[in-house]
């Protein structure tokens, strides 16, 4: 029987949408999307101190802008504290969990008595096998009877086999004196109500596998299929935090990275499919396997970012990278693009976006669009106005303004008039860089032209003229 394939992303809203959890949305996302099936979201909102409605819509907002479109609506863990309580109130009666009257001080006695003999300091609740007549009226927790023998054998398709001795797991507590499900608890019944079939995950969750298991087992549950993914390092190999820089989705949409080439980096950050380093979503979601993600942590390479972003550009469709430039501009606080200022950049994307690797540097490149007359001069550009320069630009003037205003004809007819001044085509490129844009590195002089048209262009040029 083949059962459809349900993965699911559970972050816990206590903060932003770190990088490492993105990519475990994004490992989910394709496995599940590659095979026909469902990817779904639940906020692991149970920590109530911790956990914030602007931190929910931060994580949300990080996975609207990479593109992990989800099935259903997000389920909040929080709100399923009655159906958890419920399942541990079955494995009470079921006789597979017991009421612990053990005290915090009782508990802490057994642990000093248990170091100081040199003997595993797991508690063992004297609970456990008591009669119930002998309980007292007093507060308790709900404990699983965790198996004291054998071994629990995780089967992981990244870790490998995973054993783990049953008399190193205590019995967990599901329920707190006070009624409330504990997370682990929480976990085990959303992820079969839910109907995960893999859990895709961080390895700092491997060790609450085995504990998760035994809960899974005393419900005669299946197993999902496990996969507990390494996490990413920074560039020198220690653990990411917050001195290797960006830590958060949004910062990294922040600096002007494409989505798609973010997609395409984190999926290959850990994951591999031959030597293929560029590649689309749709290949992606073709290729991507549980059998492909390596064991070690993965490093983050901001460079190999930047060129895989850079070809994600050059790749993109001119009309939705104009849609994600002004989501940039927007969400970075800049002023929107007048109605005739993004009409230009329109239509110079198809020679701006090959050079540009990030959409600040595309912003860069697209200069000549953004401004107005009279253009102002930047210092390093104004050395090739000199009195010489101006006058060839005067003498241009005309020529221009009686030209056939195509690319081709352009590239002539400048050629042409470099070659009658007896100068190289540089020493004409250098003055109306300047008088079209005001800066000294501009994309090329015709493409800037043929995008302001034969007006702007004249009237840029003879204000130049002077």
């Amino acid at each position: 029987m083949n059962t459809q394939v349900v993965t699911r992303f559970a972050p816990s809203p206590t903060g932003f949408l770190h990088i490492g959890g993105a990519r475990t949305a994004l490992f989910n996302w394709l496995y599940a999307r590659g095979r026909g099936g469902k990817f779904l979201l639940r906020i692991e909102d149970t920590d109530r101190e911790r956990s914030t409605p602007e931190a929910t819509a931060a994580i949300l907002a990080g996975m609207d802008w990479l593109g992990l479109d989800y099935d259903g609506e997000a389920v909040s863990q929080f709100d399923g504290a009655d159906r958890h309580r419920e399942v541990a109130l079955q494995l009470l009666e079921a006789g597979k969990a017991y009421k612990c009257f053990a005290t915090q001080d009782e508990i802490q006695e057994f642990r000093d008595a248990a170091r100081a003999e040199g003997r595993s300091t797991l508690y063992q609740s004297p609970w456990r096998d008591a009669d119930p007549a002998t309980h007292p009226d007093a507060p308790y927790v709900v404990r699983l009877k965790a198996p004291r023998d054998g071994e629990t054998v995780i089967r992981d398709e990244v870790q490998g086999d995973v054993r783990i001795r049953n008399d190193q797991l205590d019995d967990l507590v599901l329920l707190r004196s006070d009624g409330t499900p504990v997370y682990m608890l929480a976990v085990v019944v959303d992820d079969h109500d839910m109907g995960v079939t893999h859990v895709i995950r961080g390895d700092d969750h491997l060790n609450n596998a085995a504990r998760q298991m035994a809960i899974i087992e005393a419900m005669g549950w299946p197993v999902p299929t496990y996969a507990h993914i390494p996490l990413i390092h920074g560039p020198d190999g220690k653990k990411l935090s917050k001195r290797h820089g960006a830590l958060g989705v949004e910062e990294y949409r922040d600096m002007g990275y494409i989505a798609a080439g973010m997609r395409n980096y984190l999926t290959r950050l850990g994951w591999s499919h031959g030597d293929d380093e560029f590649f689309t979503d749709a290949q992606a979601k073709e290729w991507f396997d549980l059998k492909g993600i390596g064991k070690s942590p993965a490093r983050l390479d901001f460079k190999k970012l930047e060129n895989i972003c850079g070809q994600h550009m050059a790749a993109a469709e001119d009309a939705a990278l104009l849609n994600e430039l002004k989501d940039f501009m927007a969400a970075t606080g800049q002023t929107p693009l007048l109605h005739t200022t993004e009409y230009k950049i329109s239509q110079a994307l198809p020679f701006l976006k090959t050079s540009a690797k990030t959409l600040p540097q595309l912003l860069e490149k697209a200069h000549f669009c953004l401004v107005e007359r009279p253009i102002e001069v930047e210092e390093k550009a104004a050395k090739n106005l000199g009195e010489d320069a101006r006058a060839m630009l005067s003498d241009l003037t005309p020529h221009l303004q009686n030209a056939t205003w195509t690319r081709q004809d352009l590239e002539a007819l400048l050629n042409s008039f470099a070659e009658d001044r007896g100068v190289k085509f540089g020493q004409l490129a250098g003055p109306l860089r300047a008088a079209l844009a005001g800066r000294a590195a501009t994309p090329s002089v015709f493409d800037m032209m043929t995008v302001l048209g034969q007006e702007e262009s004249c009237a840029r040029i003879g204000d130049a003229a002077g």
